[in-house]
């Protein structure tokens, strides 16, 4: 994987983190918390979504798109698991 690729998969992670903590409000883990979530939501979601047959397109919206998805189910997750 490039360089440049990387940055962007980072970059795409940190806003899609900071979108999947508005979304989800209470769950949150800060702002730090969330952008890393987003991060983390990021390469989940490129790897799944495809996987599962949802594709919704290609572009930085489709990106940012696919990774809120992933950091929202993850920011879900991971409150249902603290919160246990």
């Amino acid at each position: 994987m490039a360089v440049e690729a990387i940055l962007i998969i980072l970059i795409v992670g940190a806003v899609a983190g900071w979108l999947a903590g508005q979304i989800v409000r209470g769950m949150g883990f800060g702002l730090i918390g969330n952008i890393v979530v987003g991060i983390v939501g990021a390469f989940i979601a490129g790897w799944l979504l495809p996987r599962i047959g949802i594709v919704i397109g290609g572009g930085m919206i489709a990106s940012i798109i696919n990774a809120t998805i992933g950091a929202v189910v993850l920011l879900v997750i991971l409150g249902l698991i603290r919160r246990a």
